[in-house]
């Protein structure tokens, strides 16, 4: 069993006493956690601890002990405790807005794209999420989806092992960019979630993708970072 002590939420948020047991097939198995505060009620402590459970679903095979502190040294602890006193029985946030969010990022380099992909796929499932990986004179990622699962799939990709560095030892991604992030008229129509990596050559084959996806309208807005 693994205790830590750290404050939820940033470090004038409360202090909260986790605790990991660590399953013999850990990382494989997620570890068994238990939340307690002095500051936080039996229900408060609850809907933390949820959020640590499906938090530790998605980083599945990965070690995630500390993941998971940084997660929630960086959680909206205002969000969890409100949805908790609203019992899950409306969303936070309305159906529309939850179905239209887009977010584009520009990544650096890959260099072990099998182990990147493999990762993006997964997390394409677990968050029901639309993922485009475009490799060209610019790699990008369009994401497509709830905003909080989008949110989370750029937490992820900023705090899990993605690639290798240029020693071949696994490593964060450092260089993600964001170019866009906005609600947008897209829906997630017939396919909840769903990954592909394409590649284009030109501006017009990835405005091609884009069109795909009813996004003209983000297109147009990182044109301008494209080359030809």
């Amino acid at each position: 069993m693994v205790q830590i002590q750290s404050a939820v939420g940033g470090e004038t948020g409360p202090i909260l006493t986790t605790s990991f047991h660590l399953h013999p097939l850990y990382p494989t198995e997620p570890p068994r956690i238990s939340v307690s505060s002095p500051s936080l009620s039996r229900g408060q402590c609850l809907a933390i601890r949820q959020k640590l459970v499906e938090q530790a679903r998605v980083l599945v095979p990965e070690p995630m002990v500390h993941q998971l502190v940084q997660y929630l040294q960086c959680v909206d602890l205002s969000e969890v405790l409100r949805r908790n006193e609203e019992g899950e029985v409306g969303p936070s946030r309305s159906a529309e807005e939850e179905q239209r969010w887009a977010a584009v990022l520009m990544l650096d380099h890959i260099r072990s794209l099998k182990r990147y992909v493999r990762l993006l796929e997964r997390w394409t499932q677990q968050l029901q999420l639309t993922v485009r990986l475009l490799q060209g004179p610019r790699i990008l990622l369009l994401l497509l989806g709830s905003r909080t699962s989008v949110k989370e799939f750029q937490h992820l990709l900023k705090t899990s092992k993605v690639d290798v560095d240029s020693a071949g030892k696994k490593c964060k991604e450092r260089m993600m960019t964001v170019l866009i992030e906005r609600r947008c008229s897209w829906t997630h129509g017939s396919s909840p979630s769903s990954f592909e990596e394409r590649r284009y050559q030109s501006k017009a084959q990835a405005s091609q993708i884009f069109q795909e996806l009813q996004l003209d309208q983000v297109y147009q807005q990182i044109e301008d970072v494209l080359c030809d």
